[in-house]
C-alpha cells in the first residue's frame, strides 16, 4: 500500500478521468483535490464537497452536503456552478454522492443526517427534465454504482448496512425489482462503493478497517485491510496503472494498492 496524499480534512469521491487523472474531495475544507502523475492540486469550491462523478464532457460534478446542493467544476474555465438546490419545494437533504446512466441523466443519494430516521432518498436529475425522487424512506443510502451494462443500479444503504440492487429504466428514470444483494456488517456500515470490469463490486465499510470485494452472486472474494478504520470510498483505475485507490477520514489519506483488475469509467 502506498500513500499518494496525506494530511487530507476527510477525504471522499475519488473518480478517474479519461486524461489518466484522479479527482476527490476534501470534504471538511471545502476543496476539489486533482491528483495526476505523483502531483496534486487543490481546487477551492467552498461548503461540503463529497461524492464526485465525472461528466462525459470533462466536468467533476460534486455534491455538497453543507449547501445542499449538486454542483459542477469545468477544468478548462475552472468556473463552479450549482445545478440542483431543491426538490419538491424542499432544499436537498445533504447530497452524499452521484453516478451517471449511459444516457448522461445524473442520479445521486441524500441521506439525510441521521441512519436510521427513514428519511433518505435517491434522485434523478437532467438538465432538460429536470430532478425528482425516483427513492424514498431509506436509512441513509449513501454510495451508488451501476454495473457495466447499466442496467442495474447499487445502492449502499449505510443505516441498514445493506448493499441493495434495482432495474434502472433510463428511459422512464425508475428503478424497481429491489433486492438485498450483500451484507457489509460493521459497526456503521457501507460507504462508497465501485465496480471492476469483472463485475466485482468494491465496499468501503465504514468503522471495519477494510474495502470488501464482492462478486457478481453477492459472494466476498477478497477483502483489502486497512490501517486506518474508516474508509469513505474507492476506485478502481481503468487504465490498470495505479489498481485500487481508497480514500480513509481517520488518518486523511488518499491510498494505492496494486491491483491487475481494471474499473469503469
Amino acid at each position: 500500500m502506498r500513500t499518494l496524499i496525506d494530511s487530507i480534512a476527510f477525504p471522499e469521491g475519488p473518480a478517474f478521468d479519461k486524461q489518466d487523472g484522479l479527482w476527490l474531495v476534501e470534504k471538511e475544507a471545502g476543496n476539489l483535490i486533482h491528483w495526476k502523475a505523483d502531483t496534486y492540486n487543490r481546487i477551492a469550491v467552498g461548503g461540503h464537497p463529497n461524492g464526485i462523478a465525472i461528466h462525459p464532457d470533462g466536468s467533476i460534478w460534486f455534491c455538497d452536503s453543507q449547501q445542499n446542493s449538486i454542483r459542477r467544476y469545468d477544468p478548462e474555465s475552472q468556473q463552479v456552478e450549482t445545478l440542483v438546490e431543491q426538490i419538491d419545494g424542499q432544499a436537498l437533504h445533504m447530497p452524499n454522492d452521484l453516478c451517471f446512466d449511459a444516457l448522461g441523466n445524473l442520479l445521486f443519494t441524500c441521506p439525510g443526517d441521521s441512519l436510521d430516521d427513514y428519511e433518505g432518498y435517491i434522485c434523478f436529475y437532467h438538465p432538460e427534465k429536470g430532478v425528482k425522487k425516483i427513492a424514498e424512506q431509506l436509512n441513509y443510502p449513501n454510495g451508488l454504482a451501476f454495473s457495466a451494462d447499466f442496467s442495474a443500479l447499487y445502492i449502499a444503504e449505510t443505516g441498514s448496512k445493506w448493499i441493495w440492487k434495482y432495474r434502472w429504466n433510463a428511459q422512464t428514470q425508475e428503478i424497481d425489482h429491489a433486492e438485498q444483494f450483500f451484507f457489509t456488517g460493521g459497526t456503521i456500515g457501507p460507504d462508497g462503493i465501485a465496480f471492476d470490469q469483472d463485475g466485482n463490486l468494491y465496499i468501503a465499510v465504514y468503522s471495519a478497517a477494510k474495502i470488501c470485494i464482492v462478486n457478481p452472486e453477492g459472494i466476498v472474494i477478497d477483502e483489502l485491510t486497512l490501517p486506518g478504520n474508516n474508509p469513505t470510498n474507492c476506485a478502481i483505475d481503468p487504465n490498470g496503472r495505479l489498481g485500487v485507490v481508497i480514500t480513509e477520514a481517520e488518518q486523511g489519506k488518499l491510498w494505492q494498492v496494486p491491483s491487475i483488475k481494471k474499473g469503469l469509467l
